[in-house]
């Protein structure tokens, strides 16, 4: 019923202007939105309900829905459906923050899910970034983080157990890996690097995002006294989240 009256509402404000069907569509949808019709985290109608309803081709409706999703008014979750986006999260640039913290100050509800955590052997590469020798053991851990139940980071971090000798047995559906490092290992320096990336196949599934769609990546160093802690790739879905930084100037 609610979808039936949405798609109305839409029908409704879509009007005759003389412009292509599909920016009449988008411009309608933006309306609805902007007028509070349609609100935050609601699931609008699938493509399949507006090609009958509104008697639009299914191509139109698709371009329309993608170009909104792009542009920061909708958010397509596969599998699932596609809804009005919230003003995007944001994450700190040049400072470490607990990301639990930062949904519960925009009002929201943190969750996760943990998809794996364990030990194994450090490669080279590993090896390096932790300080290790090759072939050391390092603790691995995987996890989704979700505001009000929408994936909005994939965490997958490494960690030196030199320094967090407990971290394999912490519960981190009552604790973020951030609370935990900083408690026996506190932050004295860090390294951040940041890049726009496309998740590959395991990454989308697990942050319930459509093909081709972009991610930011924050690639995340830290150290403790002079041992590094940790390091972690933090992907965050382009279309959810935003960095932010602040600095002060001379004068």
């Amino acid at each position: 019923m609610a979808e039936q009256t949405a798609v109305a509402q839409l029908a409704a404000a879509m009007g005759d202007e003389p412009a292509p069907i599909y920016q009449r569509v988008k411009q309608a949808i933006i309306s609805q939105i902007r007028e509070g019709h349609w609100k935050a985290n609601q699931r609008v109608p699938s493509e399949s309900e507006l090609v009958n309803e509104l008697g639009v081709s299914r191509m139109t409706i698709n371009r329309a829905l993608r170009e909104l999703t792009s542009e920061g008014f909708l958010v397509r979750m596969q599998g699932v459906g596609t809804f009005v986006a919230e003003m995007k999260g944001y994450t700190a640039m040049l400072e470490v923050h607990n990301i639990a913290d930062e949904i519960a100050q925009r009002g929201h509800r943190h969750s996760c899910k943990v998809l794996s955590i364990g030990q194994m052997k450090a490669d080279p590469e590993q090896a390096a970034v932790l300080g290790l020798s090759t072939g050391q053991t390092l603790y691995h851990s995987l996890i989704v983080h979700y505001e009000n139940d929408m994936p909005v980071q994939l965490e997958d971090r490494l960690v030196n157990p030199l320094v967090a000798p407990d971290y394999l047995s912490q519960d981190y559906h009552q604790l973020t890996p951030y609370t935990y490092l900083m408690r026996v290992a506190p932050l004295t320096a860090g390294e951040h690097i940041v890049e726009a990336v496309l998740p590959d196949l395991r990454q989308r599934k697990h942050l319930a995002l459509d093909e081709h769609e972009p991610c930011l990546l924050i690639r995340r160093q830290t150290w403790s006294d002079n041992k590094i802690v940790t390091y972690a790739r933090l992907l965050y879905p382009g279309s959810r989240y935003k960095l932010l930084g602040r600095f002060r100037g001379h004068g």
